[in-house]
């Protein structure tokens, strides 16, 4: 009966198509749509082009650059003073829920709202971070794969929202960062296996790889070390073994998945590092030792200094329990100096903002602090660009403005790179050739 039924299922499926997969952002009709702006950042020099010009046909940049003749009956979106970018990218995020100021109500809240309420907000957030200018994220952690759903739904066109890569469950130690930690024995009806990412030993982490990936995980997310907004551990512990993370990051690689790693300690980062993790996220307090095996490996940071920003530096505004506000604020205290040592070694830096820590859509908040803290605002740019897209794999497709690659643009009023606030100032967002917003006086005035 179940597999008659299942083969059912199959066939319905191939009869009208792989819905979950299927594209949303072709422009209806193969318009031709011809954008101008005052100038142009295309994610590969360290200056604009003036007068700039992207021609999108069927989804894909066919040409971009200064001055170009509009093809005839091409569609005009004039945006002004304005400067065209790629779609920016936010390597870590977590679109399916969000933080509020009171820890202690959102936690009550959280356990209130069934699965069903999860996901209909979550449905808010990604327009929120769409409408931001992000059209690509990595949503590095989600519970009962709301993210997988969301991903599915956004690639069907049932709802709008940014290209997602989704990691289901986090991978994680018991008791760790990514267990559920500080309540009673049980309190949550049972305690946590592989179907909610936590493991013991080689062979069983390898085994949570591919469980994640057979519900739909396309990355892979391990907690290499304790964190923040975690009740039971310290921040900076390294909570993963060496054979553990060799097994993670082997297994995801042979899947042909990336893997990142949560990890604010170094000694933790290392051993992630050392397995050939793909990506280290936050690196609060990593030492020269770990930046230096980053830099040799390639390894990508994603400082996602915004993060720190919500839970430290609004410590007035927010109430935590104490022994997170004391993580918090260690954490956030040893970050910047160890995002200054990674930015002077040359280490990969990819843009991620931990978003959910913070609300969702003020992603390019994360812009300021990375020139605050020493990037120029090209460079800071090329984070949310060509560098967020090597490390998603995604290069080839997103990241720039040049022909062949999928028609990802938005524009923000004023030159980023003369005030990295204008990230902040989003007036037009195209998606794979689909105008998701735009502000200009003709956009305002179409129905």
């Amino acid at each position: 009966m179940r597999s008659g039924l299942l083969a059912a299922l199959l066939a319905a499926g191939a009869a009208t198509g792989a819905w979950a997969q299927a594209p949303s952002s072709a422009p209806p009709g193969g318009e031709v749509v011809v954008l101008k702006a005052a100038r142009m950042f295309d994610g590969r020099a360290d200056s604009t082009v003036p007068n700039a010009v992207v021609i999108v046909e069927g989804g894909k940049i066919s040409a971009a650059g200064s001055g170009l003749p509009a093809p005839a009956g091409a569609r005009i979106i004039d945006l002004g003073d304005a400067t065209l970018l790629p779609g920016f990218i936010d390597a870590h995020v977590h679109l399916t829920g969000e933080s509020s100021d009171d820890w202690y109500r959102a936690a009550v809240e959280g356990l209130r709202r069934s699965v069903p309420e999860k996901a209909i907000r979550a449905t808010e957030y990604v327009r929120r971070t769409l409408m931001a200018g992000f059209t690509t994220v990595r949503n590095v952690g989600a519970e009962d794969y709301i993210d997988v759903g969301l991903r599915n739904g956004i690639n069907g066109g049932i709802i709008p929202g940014p290209r997602m890569l989704v990691a289901t469950q986090a991978l994680g130690a018991r008791g760790g960062h990514c267990d559920t930690t500080g309540f009673p024995y049980l309190l949550f009806g049972k305690e946590p296996g592989i179907a909610e990412g936590i493991a013991s030993g080689a062979d069983a982490f390898r085994d949570a790889v591919r469980f994640e990936v057979k519900y739909g995980a396309d990355v892979i997310k391990v907690c290499a070390t304790g964190g923040v907004l975690s009740l039971a551990d310290e921040v900076d512990t390294p909570q993963i073994t060496q054979d553990e993370m060799n097994a993670i990051v082997d297994e995801a690689h042979r899947l042909r998945k990336r893997a990142a790693a949560h990890a604010h300690g170094a000694e933790g980062a290392k051993v992630a590092i050392r397995a050939g993790i793909d990506s280290i996220e936050h690196g609060s307090f990593l030492d020269e030792e770990a930046l230096r095996m980053m830099k040799e490996r390639g390894t990508y940071l994603v400082p996602t200094l915004l993060a720190g920003e919500y839970v430290a530096g609004k410590a007035a505004e927010r109430h935590y329990p104490p022994e997170i506000a004391a993580k918090a604020r260690a954490a956030v205290a040893a970050r910047s100096a160890s995002f200054r040592r990674a930015l002077a070694l040359g280490v990969k830096i990819a843009f991620g903002t931990d978003s959910a820590v913070s609300p969702h859509g003020m992603n390019a908040k994360e812009f300021t602090l990375l020139v605050d803290h020493g990037m120029s605002p090209a460079a800071a740019l090329r984070t949310a660009g060509p560098s967020a897209a090597a490390l998603l794999g995604l290069d080839k497709a997103i990241g720039t403005l040049e022909a062949g690659k999928d028609a990802d643009v938005i524009a923000v009023a004023g030159d980023p790179l003369a005030d990295i606030k204008a990230t902040e100032r989003v007036v037009f967002v195209m998606r794979g050739g689909r105008v998701h917003r735009d502000d200009s006086a003709a956009g305002a005035s179409r129905p």
